[in-house]
């Protein structure tokens, strides 16, 4: 009995390293190679974008890279046709490297450019609007925008003309790969002043 029971730990503990093994772990700078070839020319070959339209990705989650990039490859709850045609040969291997590539570069900060919405911006950020029940933005992704490890991106810094084209595609549905309906349910209730005011704020978190 006491055999048994000891091998079929040892099995347990065999499958566990095996299955363990099969998650390789990230080589930044195989990643590094793909980026030099497949992304710099939008994100920047250190992922800080110098173009409003391509986000920054230098300092983002890694976990967050990965899951972004898998819903292009697979072109269903987030479509892009330029991000489809460039993650379609890359394996997930090749996502976790360049995931893991982009997450080590250090994020250029940004800046706000509208003072006239930095208050309408900031109160919707940190406080929302309890009376139409629209969460504040610091509730999941902090007060300075840094978000917290595999749960919610970084966003301080990001291109507000990004952070507002990503809002408004929660807002119509286009983009539906929040988990829960999470941020597709806040921009529902955001108008485009506040969509504004709100991605213009968020440019200058640092």
């Amino acid at each position: 009995m006491i055999r048994a029971f000891a091998l079929a730990v040892l099995a347990g503990c065999v499958s566990t390293a095996m299955a363990q093994s099969k998650v390789a772990k990230p080589e930044i700078d195989k990643g590094q190679a793909i980026v030099i070839q497949v992304c710099s020319a939008c994100h920047g070959q250190d992922g800080n974008s110098v173009a409003p339209v391509n986000p920054k990705l230098a300092g983002q989650f890694p976990e967050y890279l990965e899951k972004q990039l898998a819903n292009f490859k697979a072109n269903t709850a987030r479509k892009n046709p330029v991000m489809m045609g460039m993650s379609a040969n890359l394996s997930a291997d090749d996502i976790r490297n360049v995931s893991a590539y982009f997450a080590a570069q250090k994020p250029k900060e940004g800046s706000a450019k509208n003072a006239d919405t930095t208050v309408l911006g900031r109160r919707i950020f940190r406080g929302g609007d309890v009376a139409r029940g629209l969460a504040a933005c610091a509730s999941c992704h902090g007060a300075a925008g840094a978000g917290i490890p595999s749960q919610y991106p970084r966003l301080a810094g990001q291109h507000a003309d990004y952070t507002e084209a990503q809002l408004r595609a929660f807002r119509i549905g286009e983009r539906a790969n929040d988990a829960n309906r999470i941020m597709r349910m806040v921009a529902e209730k955001m108008s485009d002043a506040e969509i504004k005011a709100v991605a213009d704020y968020i440019a200058g978190l640092r």
